[in-house]
């Protein structure tokens, strides 16, 4: 039997939000079998737990956010893509505010994090979430769509007139069969435009971006002195808040996802379309692991 995982202890950090740019401490605890992955508001009082539920997504701009009885927790899309990098599947998420720490704008430091509290193996069997149909959902030009395929595939397109952008940077499909999250996807971080930056922070969102957390660019370059940790570093991020952000479907996924120019709004749009389309998912458990999709054998057992 494949079993589901959670973290072998508790382990805190502190960071600053992307959007508040309020400080903001983190705390992930273990979490029973078939728990899911909750988050608590620590600093509020009776404040009801919020599961990680495309169904509780109740806003996208710019980042995912979780709300359920007058309670919320945004930007959760990163640590959501991490737990899926490492196949945890059960954790208490204990944030004292409204958004979870944007950390150095990738989930690096969150996959740094659950490796150090270490990952245990639970005596209840892992349940994957297999497209069976295809599900498609667009908003204009933009579309994203599911299809069946043995393993976990994503295939993402994007396109922004900027010199930055050309041919090489708009395209990346990665194969976990053949790639390794922690490797080629995990480290690539959040990026934004300088003559965006009055706007958002006008609409109250960006307040703590800075070069330490983002990817910068002007009209002409990347502003960050490092440069890019990928050479498409860009479309690779939009895949791990793809995967955080499908994560939030509460299982592994076992098909292919593939997008133009999607975001937040159409992920959660096509995750939602997903669930209310029972004939075009099952939920399958394996007994043995050589009868897991490869993607998913190579890429936790990589990640323990």
């Amino acid at each position: 039997m494949l079993k589901q995982r959670t973290l072998k202890s508790t382990i805190k950090t502190t960071g600053v939000g992307l959007h508040t740019g309020a400080r903001v401490d983190l705390v992930l605890r273990p979490a029973a079998p078939d728990t899911g992955v909750v988050f608590h508001r620590s600093d509020l009082e009776r404040s009801a737990p919020i599961p990680a539920d495309a169904l509780h997504v109740g806003d996208t701009r710019l980042s995912s956010t979780l709300k359920r009885e007058g309670a919320s927790v945004s930007t959760v899309e990163h640590i959501m893509s991490a737990l899926a990098g490492l196949g945890i599947d059960n954790l208490h998420v204990d944030v004292a505010g409204p958004e979870i720490p944007i950390m150095d704008g990738s989930a690096g430091p969150f996959v740094f994090l659950l490796q150090s509290a270490g990952i245990v193996e639970q005596e209840a069997p892992k349940r994957y979430l297999k497209i069976v149909e295809t599900v498609e959902v667009k908003d204009g030009d933009k579309w994203a769509r599911f299809d069946p395929f043995n393993g976990f595939k994503l295939d993402f397109t994007i396109d922004f007139p900027h010199p930055v952008f050309g041919s090489e940077n708009r395209h990346v499909a990665i194969d976990f069969a053949e790639h390794s999250y922690v490797k080629e996807v995990a480290r690539a971080r959040t990026f934004g435009f300088m003559q965006d930056v009055e706007a958002m922070r006008a609409a109250g969102l960006g307040l703590g971006g800075s070069l330490q957390n983002a990817i910068v660019l002007d009209e002409y370059r990347v502003l960050n002195a490092e440069g890019l940790r990928y050479d498409n570093e860009f479309v690779r991020h939009k895949v791990l808040d793809a995967i955080g952000d499908l994560y939030l479907l509460g299982h592994p996924l076992i098909g292919q996802y593939t997008a133009y120019k999607s975001g937040h709004t159409l992920n959660n749009a096509l995750a939602r379309t997903l669930l209310a389309r029972r004939d075009a998912y099952a939920l399958v458990t394996f007994a043995e692991p050589t009868e897991v999709p490869r993607a998913f054998r190579d890429w936790q057992l990589a990640a323990a």
